[in-house]
Order: C-alpha cells, then structure tokens, then sequence
C-alpha cells in the first residue's frame, strides 16, 4: 500500500540555507516518526510560497545520512497563490510504501506551518 505522509515547515526569510535547513530537519522527522527508509519512497513532492526562490529545499534531501537518498524521485513546485494563505512556507508530500493504516501515519508540522492542520498535530504523541 502506499501512503502520503505530509510535512510543512516555514522560514524566517528568502535565504537558500535556511530553507534547506528547516526542511531537512522537518524531513527527518518525517522518516523516524514513521519508519521510513529510501528504498520505501515512491516520491516525494515538495512545495514553496511564491516568496521563496533563493533555493531548492530538495537539496535537503540529497544531504540525508545514509544509501539511498540520492535516488529518490523528488521535484519542487510553486504552491498555489490563495490570498491570506501562510508565507515563507515549504510543504512536503512523501508517498510511501508502507503496511501502517492511514490513521497510523504521522504528519509533522513545524513553526508556524503548525497553523495548517492544527488536527494533525495534535494527533501526534496521542
């Protein structure tokens, strides 16, 4: 079966440092929340604001400890433009292969991205 597991995080800025930071430490909680090896990724989608172009927070990706990381299909993309919506924010969409229940997957959300889906959040640690 496969599941997405979603992130989001935000910056403080358009600076290509701190993007790549904020979502690698988001990433990584991702995987060890849920377990999650490479080679159980089918791909991973990654979302920025319209304020954020100084990087790519795929690179985040390619920096990860261990095999395999450098063979996951992973593309960023523009989010949509909504009036009112968070900025400075970078969203994540890993879809993996996995045994766990939908109800069993852990999303995580960072600084101000804790906004987006105060219900999953506070699933965490329940």
């Amino acid at each position: 079966m496969t599941r997405g597991v979603r992130g989001a995080t935000t910056v403080t800025e358009n600076d290509e440092k701190q993007m790549i930071e904020n979502t690698r430490v988001l990433v990584k909680e991702m995987i060890e929340t849920n377990q999650i090896k490479p080679t159980d990724i089918s791909h991973v989608f990654i979302s920025v604001t319209k304020d954020l172009n100084a990087g790519f927070p795929a690179k985040a990706l390619r920096q990860l400890d261990g095999d395999g990381w450098s063979l996951v299909p992973v593309m960023c993309m523009a989010e949509i433009e909504v009036p009112g919506s968070l900025t400075q924010c970078i969203r994540i969409m890993m879809v993996v292969n996995t045994e766990k229940s939908q109800a069993d997957i852990q999303h995580v959300f960072h600084n101000e991205a804790v906004k987006l889906r105060p219900d999953l959040v506070n699933k965490i640690g329940e």
